[in-house]
């Protein structure tokens, strides 16, 4: 495996992904802001925070694959979720949880930053998800 995934002691826990992700592959692959689109362009799951999140991942998933990665593989994600506030938790993880078995995402995440926005490129995008992954 490329990537080690863990939570040393004296950090935070339980949270719902790594702290730390140690990659020793050569090939870096990273995948840009994916939302919930299908590839055709038609929104996936409006005004549905934990629909967004899956679809989101599910793109991400393809974007990993295309380059010969998969989630096992991340070293980092990083989600940007609009007018986020603690509420939205449940949501968010819920989306996160609906679709982690079907895509190979590992719980808990490989380290993750979800960082509130006022807004998207579109007015209907609640989420994006960007992934940096490591392989040999």
């Amino acid at each position: 495996m490329t990537v080690q995934h863990f939570t040393p002691e004296g950090m935070l826990q339980p949270v719902p992904y790594h702290h730390v992700a140690v990659g020793t592959g050569t090939k870096h692959v990273h995948v840009s802001g994916q939302v919930a689109r299908r590839a055709d362009g038609t929104p996936v799951a409006p005004g549905d925070l934990a629909g967004q999140v899956a679809q989101a991942l599910r793109n991400t998933s393809v974007g990993l694959a295309s380059a010969g990665a998969s989630f096992a593989d991340v070293l980092r994600l990083t989600f940007y979720v609009t007018r986020w506030s603690p509420e939205k938790t449940g949501d968010f993880m819920a989306g996160v949880e609906a679709v982690a078995d079907e895509i190979g995402l590992r719980l808990p995440m490989p380290p993750a930053s979800l960082i509130g926005v006022e807004h998207l490129f579109e007015p209907d995008v609640l989420v994006e998800v960007e992934a940096t992954a490591l392989t040999s």
